[in-house]
């Protein structure tokens, strides 16, 4: 009886304090947000309703800016502002942007794994990054480097499509361009070999997969409120990310290491072709700045801007052309007439080497089809930033 008295006890005040804690929550979320001022975009639910349909984000946020371009979610701390309107969006990336930062929140979510890369810092550091890249990637040695590897990797992905072909067998499209992204993205980035379409090393397919579940994992935060409680204890989804982290950083570090005992062997330091290899160069005239830890948060931002977007949009460009069949056939007669003849198993190669910048600059159509899946399928939907003044938008 007493037992059964204190198991009553514990399921009550449990009961009870989880009722409590979800009251103060609703307070927190509904108190002194202005939810009826018609000065405020409006209300559209709250950040819970990011859970609810998570899976299909994208498509809830489409569908709630279809009936209102910029409205509200409610949090417990700052509400979220959603806007798609034009005027906005100028105001906030383009003609006040100094007025605009990453801000905390934002900071706070992404920075264990991008630490302090371009994608999560303001300021100065952001401005020396942006000015160092710019520099970077204007040079005629890394330009060339970037298309060479490219083009060697789209042999690649060519000849593994065409296997799955001759075979009639089916694949899955994305992952194999996600493959192939990170192929070319790592060797630019890093100047090393992941051969993720071959069959990578043990490693290196544990930094894959760590790589993507981390991404994913950092994604979540922005729709979990509960993240920060399970980062303390150190369970649920924070666990793993701090696992996929950790395999992260010891590869990259890893290669940082090597690179710096390569390069401090060799004399000539102005040919050098990957990025990596530029910014250890960069960084002896400030070692103390340019740490190990600060290049490794730069070649990772790169990496995560290059890999996904290009991979996604790509997807989405064969999904757009296999629905439409007639654009697909103008597409593929364009290539023909510029490159001239088929990519057959014999002529892949030559094929390839045959898109050149001067040959891509005359295939009006294929830029104008891709143009037209970024605009429908955005590579980055959504970009998020934080007021330093307060906003001015139209609402």
């Amino acid at each position: 009886m007493d037992v059964l008295c204190g198991i009553f006890t514990f399921v009550s005040v449990s009961l009870l304090s989880l009722f409590l804690s979800l009251s103060f929550l609703m307070l927190r979320i509904f108190i002194g947000k202005s939810i009826k001022d018609p000065s405020y975009p409006p209300v559209k639910g709250t950040v819970f309703n990011q859970l609810f349909y998570f899976n299909k984000l994208y498509n809830y946020q489409t569908k709630v800016a279809t009936k209102c371009s910029t409205f509200r979610l409610l949090a417990p701390e700052q509400s979220e502002l959603y806007t798609t309107e034009p005027r906005n969006i100028e105001h906030i990336l383009k003609t006040n942007f100094d007025k605009y930062s990453k801000g905390q929140y934002n900071q706070e979510i992404v920075s264990d794994l991008l630490g302090h890369g371009i994608f999560a810092v303001d300021g100065e550091k952001w401005r020396q990054q942006r000015k160092l890249a710019s520099f970077e990637f204007s040079t005629r040695v890394l330009r060339d480097f970037s298309c060479s590897v490219f083009r060697r990797n789209a042999e690649k992905l060519v000849r593994a499509v065409s296997e799955f072909s001759i075979s009639d067998r089916v694949f899955d499209m994305q992952d194999l361009l996600m493959r192939c992204t990170l192929d070319s993205i790592f060797k630019v980035g890093f100047g090393v070999e992941l051969n993720c379409l071959e069959g990578s090393s043990k490693e290196g397919s544990a930094f894959m997969k760590a790589f993507d579940e981390s991404n994913a994992l950092t994604y979540w935060r922005y729709a979990d409120p509960f993240w920060k409680l399970k980062r303390y204890f150190n369970i649920g989804s924070e666990a793993s990310l701090k696992k996929n982290i950790k395999v992260i950083d010891d590869f990259v570090h890893q290669l940082i290491k090597n690179k710096r005992k390569l390069l401090a062997k060799q004399q000539d330091c102005n040919d050098k072709e990957d990025i990596l290899s530029r910014f250890l160069v960069e960084s002896k005239k400030d070692p103390e700045k340019m740490n190990d830890q600060y290049l490794r948060d730069i070649i990772l931002n790169f990496i995560i801007a290059g890999k996904d977007t290009s991979a996604n949009t790509l997807s989405w460009f064969f999904y757009m052309l296999c629905k439409n069949p007639v654009v697909q056939e103008k597409v593929a007669q364009e290539v023909r007439d510029v490159i001239g003849g088929q990519a057959n198993e014999a002529k892949i190669e030559d094929f390839i080497q045959n898109i050149t910048d001067t040959a891509l600059e005359q295939m009006h159509y294929l830029h104008a089809t891709l143009t037209e899946t970024l605009r429908l399928y955005p590579a980055v939907p959504v970009v998020s930033s934080e007021q330093i003044l307060p906003p001015k938008l139209f609402v």
